[in-house]
């Protein structure tokens, strides 16, 4: 859901989670909206270092920034402003895409018109253009990094194979790639000139 539930939902999930090692974006059944640009700068700003108060514990800077590894999961049914999210997040280098090929849906409708019975048309309005993919997203989708199935047989048996493959990323790229744990200096002492 890109919209404000959505949005909402996000910033709940991402703020308790802010200062973990690793960051699952789980974008599968997201039918799309209007708030992947907000949901993907948040993500793109980076850990550059510490502001430490006098007393109390070290925040982020720039504030409630990630530090550790990013992975977004997809299905078939990310479509609209989820497959401009997912695409968008390939294209900013932010980490793999697990799961499935996208649904392929970004032209927008628009829905001004009316028949005389009073039923609302809807016309294709508005279609988004990629600098890494160009018009390819539409009819296409995002192809995944890391391919995954998802069998009617995994949902009876209450598995989750795209999720236990994430999982299983994430624990690689936290192997290969450690997150630096929070260090810096002391502070200097700052005297007053003599």
């Amino acid at each position: 859901d890109m919209s404000t539930h959505g949005i909402a939902e996000f910033h709940r999930g991402y703020l308790a989670q802010v200062d973990r090692e690793g960051l699952i974006v789980d974008a599968r059944y997201n039918a799309g909206g209007m708030v992947s640009p907000l949901i993907l700068e948040k993500l793109a700003h980076r850990h550059l270092g510490y502001d430490v108060p006098r007393w109390g514990s070290p925040e982020s800077y720039p504030y409630h920034t990630l530090r550790g590894h990013l992975i977004v999961i997809a299905n078939q049914f990310t479509g609209s402003d989820g497959d401009m999210f997912t695409t968008s997040f390939r294209q900013l280098q932010l980490g793999p895409l697990v799961g499935k090929r996208t649904w392929g849906g970004v032209i927008g409708i628009d829905g001004r018109y009316q028949l005389v019975d009073g039923t609302t048309t809807t016309q294709p309005q508005y279609s988004i253009w990629f600098h890494h993919a160009g018009w390819s997203v539409e009819n296409h989708g995002v192809d995944p990094d890391i391919e995954v199935e998802d069998t009617p047989q995994s949902f009876v048996k209450n598995e989750d194979p795209l999720l236990a493959r994430t999982v299983q990323e994430m624990l690689r790229l936290l192997k290969e790639k450690p997150v630096q744990s929070v260090s810096y200096s002391p502070s200097p002492r700052r005297l007053l000139p003599e």
